[in-house]
């Protein structure tokens, strides 16, 4: 079942405020103007600020995502009628021969086992041409990154031009083993109306990512510990890779 995240049009219309132009943005445009002229793809698009700035910029743009919620949103922005834009997974992508495959926002983590990991990138790995690259982040379990994950330390409030100020706070529910099961409550404070959306992420080690990555034909594998480029190390937040597709 979709997680309301992407499915609440309240939670939706949050979505880019709690998720703005970042360090990460820029990561991936800087990593896509590194080949001119490209065709990126976007795997798990959601609202579309990656994908339209990436079209603004004059790259060709194929974004996906199984969201009709978030992709509404995503073809009303700015640039989003530059931009092809799917509703699936990623094997609806079929081949595409682009240059650059990426996942942003963390994606990668919500493929809970391996068979539905493989797929994705395997997936990528077919709307790739020979050469082109994979780019994604997954949060570093090392440095258990869930222990914020809890409303003293994770509450703060937004204010919403439709729906005023909506305080927001997270709830670790379970760890076990490498998932994390954890809710996020949305308070609209107008309405005192409040919606818990309920999550689950797998956290890989950069040994599973690598393994992953080497079996669904990938090599060349870049490690970053930032957005920064600084290399991976025990205190790093991310684990960011990009990968030659063989």
């Amino acid at each position: 079942m979709a997680e309301s995240h992407y499915t609440d049009p309240r939670l939706v219309a949050l979505y880019d405020a709690l998720n703005p132009f970042s360090a990460d943005t820029r990561f991936y445009l800087d990593l896509a103007a590194r080949t001119d002229p490209t065709h990126v793809v976007d795997i798990g698009c959601g609202t579309g600020l990656l994908g339209c700035e990436l079209a603004r910029l004059g790259h060709r743009v194929t974004g996906v995502d199984p969201s009709p919620a978030m992709l509404d949103v995503a073809r009303r922005r700015p640039g989003g009628d530059q931009v092809e834009w799917i509703e699936g997974d990623a094997a609806q992508l079929g081949a595409k021969s682009a240059d650059l495959a990426v996942m942003t926002g963390h994606v990668a983590q919500v493929f809970l086992d391996d068979a539905s990991f493989d797929a994705v990138l395997s997936a990528a790995r077919a709307a790739l041409r020979p050469g082109g690259r994979l780019a994604f982040e997954s949060r570093n379990p090392s440095v258990s990154p869930w222990a914020a994950w809890t409303p003293e330390l994770s509450r703060r409030v937004i204010d919403d031009p439709r729906y005023g100020a909506v305080e927001i706070w997270q709830q670790l529910i379970e760890v076990r083993q490498e998932r994390v099961r954890f809710d996020t409550h949305y308070h609209f404070l107008r309405d005192a109306d409040t919606v818990v959306a309920s999550s689950e992420l797998r956290f890989h080690t950069q040994a599973m990512l690598s393994g992953a990555l080497t079996k669904a034909g990938f090599s060349g594998l870049e490690w970053f510990g930032d957005w920064s480029r600084s290399p991976i190390d025990h205190a790093s937040r991310e684990l960011i890779v990009v990968a030659r597709r063989d």
